[in-house]
């Protein structure tokens, strides 16, 4: 019906004629399995089905179709992805036999969800994994005889049937299939309803061992005749179904019938609960069917992560002119009701299809779906229209794409008209075909939409009549491609996609087929064999430009490749469309496909006479190295070579042959490859690629890397088929029929089947051994599907059988290819800033996924024997390795680049330590099982540790070499090996002092001071730079290494330390000093400077005095004041300012200590700090009576010894000794440089402008005027008087 008139084999007119009654396929010949017992697990006796096994079909199909190929690169025709199970088979054989009548007497579908696919045949109801390579585990069941209707009533078609099914424990998209793969079933609901008969069965779990029970719900119609129940207001048009959340095998399914009527099943396994849904109520299933206008035609949910608001649920309903929003509570009462509706068919053409329009007689909307992101809704119209010229009918097929509002608010009133607009146009409609046959109503409601699958855009319309459309708006105009073999495949029954291995969107689109089995599209075939929308009209015969005839068509390219292909007429006009010019991505494409051309012609004029012809020159002239990268062209040659795909490895002749096979194709790869590099060395191409294009040349040597690996997995996976069949297997093995590098080829393969639909029609195996140059899924499967390589619900020995040839696999694998590039570094170009495969992020990912599980399995207690657990650990030690060293390659070309890596580098260590820590942790079981073996019954000390050290070698040896000093210290610590330890401190020199540092930190940790000190004696150099910042050991240090000096300067900064926490990134242990212990340290300086005698000592001695006297001034200030006589202050040092200004609030004594703390500060100190100087000789001014003493001395006439004994009594006289006296004990300069005596000692002096004298500070004083000679007097006595002949003289108050 979508299809334009191309041009087929003769043989395909007799569909028609041989539809009605086709011959039953014959079933292929059996075989016995081979007698010596070597197979292929899950390989069929007879090799790989073919697509077909009719040997008539066979002989029907052209041999231009069954050409061998080298590649995928030119495969644009349909790819058979899996034959019918045999079951399947059988049936179809024995309905066909059995002469039944009817055109659609099978009946199938496929699950997008779960890939199951399903066919009815007769009364029974298969259901088996199409993704599988080969078709096995099917489930039949049986179809109740209730369902199929009154025996009156008309033939069932097939098309009358539906099936939804339903997976309990959903997971995520990426690997939902996984398990199925490798056969092993998920529980499993399915919901069968008979459309015409609304009858509804339900199997609550397919895959159920036991009581797999099956529930029935007929509509009870009463005595109604057959052909009432038979017309069309009882039928469903559509049926969707869902989950309950949080409940045990429970679930809901919605339908409508085209009068308009929703029916609501609750099902579960204790029965089907039947409601009509009328308006936004339920009502009783008895209900009036009358019909009505809404005319049901689908239904659709929204995705469960759009619409999930709590346990309510929005689904959509298709009617005849408008779409209807429903929400449904999954949890309360399944309470459903109408929530908004938007006309599609109206008068607004800006909003919706616009009726009544010249020429239009009728519009009909036949089907809806939404994508997985519950963003656009695409509806496919029909349109009956009249041409005004012939004044012929014709119907013109588009599809409306709308976008819906996520944030739409609907109103919670039930009064309320609910018409508001959720969707909006996402663009014109676009036409399909504008041009075809009036079809009748039955036809045109027959029709189905699908969405989702590739190219992106891209829709597939089935029709009644068994056909499949692709339909995609690309370049500028709508193409068309229609699914069609060259021989009789029966109708298409169900269209799909494959599920993305990695969770992407779309995929390839599949059908299934009545006879052929499924088949998938590629990407390619839609967009090259399409064509442009044919232009029919049945007022005449034919096409309407069926005169001009275009035999060939141009080539037209898109991507990388230049197809010619054959079209009718009705694709292009000879003379009214004219070829696009080709654009400059074309015609780049154009010239790499000739530099490819080129390069292939010459290698091979290389493989046969081993002439080179100039190709260096040649080659450049044709811009061969342009690009970089993976499109070079000569990593793309490399790339073909590794990954080309041999004829079918499937025979009918023994397993060893076969298995022979796939080693001979891989070594001649090899050989092929290595040809390649000679080539590429003789004719100087090799050299220009090494100092132009590393990366492209460091691309073609890692596929040589790849090409060994896989040789010796193979290799691996033959050697463990001989060991499986030749040993004695525990009873656990026993069960297992497959190992876990089956299951992970059979998962790699499946990716790359997945990701390219033209490999559907091989192998896992055969994908997985072909595909070399995509390695790199292997350890992606490892990442995100390793929980179906190894279930957690084996036996334990099971699982550690499984992780041991798993493990053994990666390691062979990295191994080999590491080999390669050491054989052949010569080969390579310089490393500079490149990044090698094994450093990637998902080989990385996927080394780590299986390392992680191996710790935890051995980390449990009874996971198994300890000769298991110990070979599983080598294992578990070559993972260590091959995925430290990627981090190693990684960082340092990431150095080398410049790069950031500092999150890189502390993922590094993460993993690093906590490998090496699992390693020794295990090994130390294993060293204590080992001598619980080896000893008589008596302790053995010496042998012990014999075996020790013996296990723990491979794991001292990758901890020196990764820094893994938390385990290097271990080892030495466990053994109490200072050798080795001092041996491993002078190898292990990385940044931020290496190993040496580590020690040291441990020691100090630990407060083992006296081993610390020791190794010093070995690493002075390191120790003292590392007590850098550890004043309190290093000065000890300094002592043992004779520098008196240095340790003078440790010990006098350590006695002034501030704050206890300074060091908190060395240890944590510290306490803030006492006053006491800082006079010690004090003490030990000085003694220390003496001791070192240098030039300066004097001056170093002189410094330390003065802080030993602030220090003893400070803990007599801190008692005389009580506010200050708080822990803080008695422990912590205050700064001489805080001591003065403390000094400035209290009493005579104190007042003098200020003058003291001066004394014995620094001249710089004084300098800046004059005003609080200044500030001291007025509170000192201010501790005596000056007036008084004037007057008294006035009345009394006191003679002048009597006023200077008087005068030695007060402040001013004994602070004027602390400062200026001859002997006073002044450090570092005098206070005559701060704050001369007199006023004309600062002219003399030429300070002017810098300072005053203590006689212009006294001048200030309110007293001066009055007793200002007193003051001056007693301040002069004191600067000439000797300060210690002086004593103190009290004043007579």
């Amino acid at each position: 019906m979508f299809s334009p008139a191309i041009r087929k084999p003769h043989l395909l007119h007799r569909r028609d004629r041989d539809e009605a009654s086709p011959s039953p396929p014959p079933a292929a010949p059996g075989h016995t399995p081979s007698p010596r017992g070597f197979a292929i697990p899950d390989r069929p006796t007879t090799g790989t089905p073919a697509p077909w096994t009719s040997s008539s079909l066979l002989a029907r199909i052209s041999t231009s179709k069954r050409t061998d190929r080298s590649g995928d690169s030119d495969q644009i025709q349909p790819v058979h992805v899996a034959e019918f199970p045999q079951v399947v088979r059988n049936a179809q054989a024995s309905l066909l036999q059995k002469n039944f009548s009817g055109k659609n007497i099978f009946a199938g579908g496929i699950d997008k969800e779960t890939s199951l696919a399903w066919m009815i045949c007769g009364n029974e109801l298969f259901i088996w994994n199409y993704l599988a390579s080969v078709a096995k585990d099917c489930l039949v069941l049986e179809v109740p005889s209730s369902l199929i209707g009154h025996k009156d009533a008309n033939p069932l078609p097939g098309i009358q049937w539906t099936v939804c099914i339903m997976r309990w424990h959903s997971s995520d998209a990426s690997i939902r299939n996984s398990g199925e793969i490798l056969h092993r079933k998920s529980s499993t609901g399915v919901i069968l309803c008979n459309k015409r008969t609304q009858a509804v069965a339900y199997w609550p779990d397919i895959y159920a061992e036991f009581n797999r029970s099956l529930v029935l719900s007929s509509p009870g119609y009463g005595d109604m005749s057959a052909s009432d129940v038979a017309s069309d207001c009882f039928r469903f048009n559509s049926i969707i179904a869902a989950a309950v959340p949080g409940s045990i095998r429970k679930c809901i399914a919605i339908a409508t019938e085209p009068a308009g009527a929703l029916w609501l099943f609750q099902c579960s396994p204790e029965g089907i609960r039947r409601e009509q849904v009328n308006g936004d109520t339920l009502v009783d299933g008895g209900a009036d069917h009358s019909l009505n206008s809404n005319g049901g035609r689908s239904l659709a949910w929204l995705p469960s992560n759009v619409s999930a608001e709590g346990s309510d649920r929005k689904f959509f309903l298709l009617t005849n002119n408008e779409v209807q929003c429903w929400s449904i509570s999954l949890l309360h009462e399944n309470n459903i009701k109408k929530i908004g509706s938007q006309e599609i068919v109206g008068t607004d053409g800006d909003a919706s299809i616009k009726k009544d329009i010249a020429g239009q007689k009728n519009i009909w909307l036949l089907d809806m779906q939404i994508d997985e992101h519950g963003k656009e809704f695409s509806i496919l119209v029909a349109t009956l229209c009249k041409d005004r010229v012939s004044g012929s009918n014709y119907t013109q097929y588009s599809l409306l794409t709308m976008l819906y509002n996520h944030n739409q608010k609907f109103s919670s009133e039930d009064s309320v008209v609910k018409v508001e607009r959720f969707l909006e146009k996402k663009a014109p409609s676009q036409v399909i075909i504008p041009k075809a046959r009036v079809e009748d109503e039955d036809s045109l409601f027959s029709m189905r939409l699908k969405t989702g699958g590739k190219p992106s855009g891209s829709v597939i319309i089935l029709s009644g009549d068994g056909t499949a459309t692709v339909a995609i708006y690309w370049r500028g105009s709508t193409r068309l491609y229609k699914f069609d073999l060259p021989w009789d495949a029966g109708k298409v029954l169900d269209a799909s996609i494959i599920p993305s291995a990695e969770d992407r969107d779309e995929g390839a689109w599949v059908v299934l087929t009545e006879k052929a089995g499924i088949w998938a599209i590629p990407e390619k075939a839609v967009l090259v064999g399409g064509v442009e929308p044919p232009e029919r009209s049945l007022s005449r015969k034919g096409s309407c430009n069926e005169a001009v005839v275009e035999e060939k068509r141009r080539t037209q390219v898109f991507s990388a490749s230049v197809v010619p292909r054959r079209a009718s007429s009705e694709a292009w006009s000879a003379g009214e469309r004219q070829r696009p010019a080709l654009t400059g991505i074309a015609q780049q494409a154009v010239v790499d496909e000739e530099s490819e051309i080129l390069l292939n012609r010459l290698f091979h004029d290389f493989i046969i006479s081993g002439a080179v012809n100039e190709a260096l020159h040649k080659l450049r002239a044709a811009g061969a190295f342009e690009k970089e990268g993976e499109m070079n062209i000569f990593v793309r040659t490399s790339k073909s070579i590794v990954n080309t795909l041999a004829k079918h490895w499937t025979t009918t002749r023994e397993a060893e042959f076969l298995a022979s096979t796939i080693v001979s194709s891989l070594v001649e790869k090899q050989q092929k490859h290595q040809k390649f590099l000679q080539f590429l060395v003789l004719s100087k191409c090799h050299e220009e690629l090494t100092s132009k294009q590393r990366a492209a040349m460091l691309t073609i040597m890692e596929h040589g890397e790849k090409l060994s690996g896989i040789i010796q997995l193979r290799e691996l996976q033959n050697a463990l088929i001989q060991q499986r069949s030749s040993t004695h297997l525990s009873p656990q093995l026993k069960t297992q029929s497959t190992g876990a590098l089956w299951n992970l080829i059979q998962l790699v393969g499946e990716k790359a089947r997945r990701n390219t639909v033209l490999l559907m029609d091989r192998e896992n195996a055969e994908v997985f051994y072909s595909r070399v140059s995509d390695i790199e899924d292997l350890f992606y499967c490892l990442s995100h599907q390793l929980q179906y390589i190894i279930s957690r619900e084996e036996h334990p020995s099971v699982q550690v059988q499984r992780a041991l040839e798993v493990a053994t696999a990666c390691i062979t694998l990295v191994h080999a290819a590491l080999h390669y590039r050491k054989e052949h570094k010569e080969w390579y170009p310089s490393p500079e800033g490149l990044i090698t495969w094994n450093s990637h992020l998902v080989v990385r990912s996927g080394i780590w996924s299986l390392a992680s599980f191996i710790m935890e399995l051995l980390g449990e207690s009874g996971a198994a024997d300890m000769s298991m657990k110990s070979n599983l650990w080598s294992q578990l030690e070559g993972l260590t390795d091959i995925l430290l060293e990627a981090y190693i390659g990684l960082l340092t070309a990431k150095f080398e680049r410049g790069d950031e890596h500092g999150v890189l580098v502390q993922e590094y260590c993460e993993r690093r330590d906590e490998l090496l820590g699992s390693l020794y942790n295990l090994a130390k079981q294993i060293v204590e099982a080992k001598y619980q073996e080896s000893r008589d019954g008596t302790d053995n000390p010496g042998l012990k540790e014999s075996i020790f050290r013996g296990v723990i070698s491979p794991i001292l040896a990758t901890a020196k070499r990764h820094e893994g000093y938390q385990t290097l210290w271990q080892i030495c610590s466990d053994l109490n090996d200072s050798v080795l330890l001092r041996s491993l401190m002078h190898d292990s020199v990385g940044p931020h002092g290496g190993f040496s540092f580590f020690v040291f930190k441990e020691l100090v940790n630990s407060r083992h001071y006296s081993k610390l000190l020791r190794l010093g004696e070995e690493f002075q150099e390191e120790l003292a730079s590392f007590l850098k910042d550890r004043s309190d050991l290093l000065w000890l240090h300094e002592i043992y290494l004779n520098q008196f000096s240095s340790a003078s300067e440790t010990l006098h900064t350590y006695a002034l330390r501030g704050s206890p926490d300074e060091d908190a990134s060395v240890t944590t242990s510290r306490k803030p000093l006492s006053f006491a212990e800082r006079r010690r340290l004090l003490y030990l300086s000085k003694i220390a400077a003496t001791a070192g005698k240098d030039m300066d000592y004097d001056v170093k001695v002189a410094r330390i005095e003065a802080d030993m006297r602030i220090l003893k001034l400070q803990e007599e200030i801190v008692q005389h004041d009580p506010e200050s006589a708080q822990v803080k202050y008695t422990t912590a040092l205050l700064d001489p300012s805080e001591l003065i200004e403390m000094c400035l609030k209290r009493d005579q004594d104190l007042s003098l200590k200020a003058f003291e703390v001066f004394a014995s500060t620094s001249s710089s100190f004084r300098s800046s700090n004059r005003g609080l100087l200044e500030a001291c000789w007025m509170n000192a001014t201010n501790q005596d009576d000056w007036v008084k003493l004037s007057q008294v001395s006035t009345s009394e006439g006191w003679s002048d010894e009597v006023i200077q004994e008087s005068l030695q009594g007060t402040v001013l006289f004994k602070a004027s000794r602390i400062c200026y006296s001859p002997d006073s004990l002044v450090y570092d300069g005098t206070f005559e440089d701060v704050l001369p005596v007199k006023k004309e000692d600062v002219h003399l002096r030429g300070l002017e402008t810098k300072c005053l004298s203590v006689e212009e500070v006294l001048m200030q004083h309110k007293d001066f005027p009055d007793a200002g000679k007193l003051m001056m007097a007693a301040v002069i006595m004191g600067k000439e008087l000797p300060y210690t002949a002086a004593e103190p003289v009290e004043m007579d108050t």
